[in-house]
């Protein structure tokens, strides 16, 4: 086992966990987050409705992409979903305040999502279940791949 590929587990549990975490809070009200219907009542009041429908869209995408990206499973289909609620919380939240995360920027929306491509890109490492399928060796397609879903379901979610 190489120090790389203990690198990567280390960055895909990492990303992957928080964000399933942040899945959690949305969707069952664990780890200091006010659930489903709070979650809700904050998409509505950023335009989504209904609201409790895209809080399941949102915290599902948090929580089964971070997990998939966690345990190196489906992962650029783990990496797709981060990136498209990372550009949806970009485009509705974030980009109005500019880059840095200390003036309620974008950065941690972007750190997230290009971490998610990134991973994509070159494969989750020997350490991840996707380790005997095709998907699991990353590379351009599976980079392309996760870019385009994500962009395209956040276009979708954004239009809607």
């Amino acid at each position: 086992m190489s120090a790389g590929d203990c690198g990567l587990l280390l960055i895909r549990m990492t990303f992957g966990l928080l964000m399933a975490g942040h899945g959690a809070q949305k969707l069952f009200g664990m780890f200091g987050g006010d659930g489903l219907t709070a979650a809700g009542k904050g998409f509505a009041a950023l335009g989504y409705h209904p609201g409790t429908v895209y809080a399941v869209i949102g915290g599902g995408s948090e929580f089964l992409g971070g997990l998939g990206l966690a345990l190196g499973l489906f992962t650029p289909l783990a990496a797709a979903a981060l990136i498209g609620v990372m550009i949806n919380a970009t485009a509705t939240v974030t980009a109005a305040h500019g880059l840095w995360a200390s003036e309620g920027g974008m950065e941690y929306n972007l750190c997230i999502a290009v971490v998610a491509l990134g991973i994509a890109a070159i494969g989750p490492g020997r350490l991840a279940l996707d380790r005997p399928f095709r998907w699991g060796k990353g590379g351009w397609r599976e980079a392309a791949f996760a870019l385009l879903l994500g962009g395209l379901t956040a276009a979708l979610v954004l239009s809607l």
